[in-house]
């Protein structure tokens, strides 16, 4: 019997589907887009997005698979929805694995991905000052990711951005609560270490940032 060729255009455009819904419904929990613990359904989705249920299906398998969202025994999907005591947790793990991605990036922080990072800086404390909390988190995110991607270290980074995964929706919500108007000082101190080839200080800014912040939102 003969079957399909793999790249088929009707496979093709599947995987597009697949592909458009699992980037956007990532990058949507990431930045605290959605709400913590909002439900989701597969019909929703594909409504949403244009789709049939199976690229919907095939999406939300995937992020399920990445923990940016929760499946029960009933099938109900959600986006996590954290405790004080699992964003520690997730806090401790932070400091473990983003200080020695920001050691393996010292080496090869030329000035242009200094300036990149001086300029996310000042839209993360424009969106502190506007009280944004989707766009702080959006930069705050992206101003580690410009730095950890210098370290060439992909399989730890994406460890790291599981964790970014389940932190999104929680972090979105507390900071909303906070109503923070002064930006962390922790940043300055990276991109200080960075310009000083300070590797030590530079681990323990980056150390403080992602354990201090955490805390302090969820205190």
């Amino acid at each position: 019997m003969l079957r399909p060729p793999r790249n088929s255009p009707a496979d093709l455009s599947a995987l597009s589907a697949h592909d458009r819904v699992y980037r956007t419904l990532r990058t949507q929990v990431m930045h605290g887009e959605l709400a913590p613990g909002q439900a989701l359904t597969l019909r929703g989705i594909a409504r949403d997005f244009g789709v049939s249920m199976t690229p919907a299906r095939e999406a939300v398998q995937r992020l399920v698979a990445e923990g940016a969202l929760s499946m029960s025994a009933s099938g109900r999907v959600t986006t996590p929805e954290l405790s004080n005591e699992r964003i520690e947790e997730l806090a401790s793990i932070r400091a473990l694995l983003e200080p020695e991605l920001g050691s393996r990036a010292l080496p090869r922080a030329h000035s242009a991905l200094i300036d990149r990072m001086e300029a996310i800086n000042a839209a993360n404390t424009d969106a502190v000052t506007r009280q944004d909390p989707v766009t702080y988190v959006r930069t705050n995110l992206e101003f580690h990711r410009t730095l950890y991607l210098r370290a060439q270290s992909p399989a730890m980074l994406a460890l790291v951005e599981t964790l970014w995964l389940q932190l999104g929706p929680t972090m979105s919500a507390l900071y909303s609560r906070l109503r923070r108007n002064t930006p962390p000082p922790h940043h300055k101190m990276i991109i200080a270490a960075l310009k000083a080839g300070d590797d030590p200080g530079l681990r323990l800014a980056i150390r403080t940032d992602v354990t201090q912040g955490l805390r302090h939102l969820a205190a």
